[in-house]
Formats: structure tokens, sequence, C-alpha cells
């Protein structure tokens, strides 16, 4: 039977980026495959108790700058904890996703560009002209992906995947359902690997 697994992410959360690649690991090793779906937290949060980070009481800031600090220097993998250009909008980067793998691109590796430009490379993944130097960098045709990422058709698509998150009762990210068993965040990732393994 086919090991399926629903990847619910923002391309502008952190926490989707440190775990990225080790999800994508786990699911090569344990023969399953990946559904990507990048959504609109912004609707997701008023919806299911969560908050905008400027609106978190800033006791759960600062902890959670700590657990960034933590998580990086564990994982060895570069991130800078407070980037310029964040909190950013991340709606066009979620819908470029969308738009790339629509036009048969994987998902995955301009997925993980996109977060590596906002955690790493301190770049504006709210701005079409990053966007499209992000997917030209990959071997795609920026220009063409960003236009389709603002279509009708697309925001449509990146729509209905957030009601569709919001009806499985997503409210985080990363988000990971398989078989409908769902796994909140990449501290989970280990989790979840054991239930692939079954």
């Amino acid at each position: 039977m086919t090991k399926v697994v629903d990847y619910y992410y923002t391309p502008a959360s952190p926490w989707t980026y440190l775990g990225h690649h080790r999800f994508e690991a786990i699911a090569q090793r344990r023969g399953a495959t990946i559904r990507y779906k990048p959504v609109d937290y912004g609707k997701i949060f008023p919806l299911s108790g969560g908050l905008p980070l400027g609106k978190r009481a800033p006791q759960r800031q600062a902890y959670r700058l700590a657990e960034l600090k933590r998580w990086r220097d564990f994982l060895g993998v570069p991130l800078t904890i407070q980037p310029k250009y964040h909190p950013v909008a991340a709606d066009l980067a979620a819908q470029l996703i969308i738009a790339a793998e629509r036009a048969g691109a994987p998902a995955g590796p301009i997925s993980f560009e996109l977060m590596r430009a906002c955690w790493v490379e301190d770049r504006n993944i709210s701005d079409a002209e990053t966007l499209a130097a992000v997917a030209t960098a990959q071997g795609l045709d920026g220009p063409k992906l960003v236009a389709a990422a603002r279509s009708p058709e697309i925001g449509m698509l990146y729509d209905a995947l957030t009601r569709e998150a919001i009806d499985r009762q997503v409210f985080g990210a990363p988000f990971f359902i398989y078989k409908d068993e769902p796994f909140w965040g990449q501290d989970r990732l280990d989790f979840l690997d054991r239930a692939l393994a079954r």
C-alpha cells in the first residue's frame, strides 16, 4: 500500500525550514510520497487559537528565539534568528510553489530555496523580483512563474489548500498528516518516522 504524507507549511516558517530536508529524507527512506501543500496561516491562525508573531506575549517571543538558536546549533544548519524581512507576507511565495509544481517542477527544492532565501540569505520573499531570481537560480522561468503565481487560478488553488488545512484541523507549521494522524512541528519528525515504519 502506498504511503502518503500531506505536508502543510509556509515558506515563512523557520521551523519548516529546519525540518524540510529531514522530513524529505525520512519520506524517501520509508518509501513515502509527499503531497506538498503550502497554505495561508494568516487565515488558519485566527480559527485555531494561534497568534501572529508580533501579537504574541513577550515571554513567548523570547522563548521562540531561544528555541531557534537551540535547534540551529543542534542541527548544525545556518539560520538567521531574526532576519531583516520577517515577519513577511508569504502568499506570493507559497503561490509560486504551487505554480512551479503545476508547471512540472518538483515542489520540494523550490520550497527549500525560498525558505533559505528568507532564513539564511536575509532576502525578502514577498518581493516579486526576489522570487523570480530564486526560481531562475533553480533553472526555472522565474518571471513566468511569478506571473502564474499571481493568476486567479493559482490563487484559487491556494485558497482551496488553505480551506482543506482548516477542515483537517491544521493549526501550525510544519504540519504533517499520515493516515489521518497529525504531527505538528519539526520536533515531531521522529514520531512520523516511526509511524511510517509500521
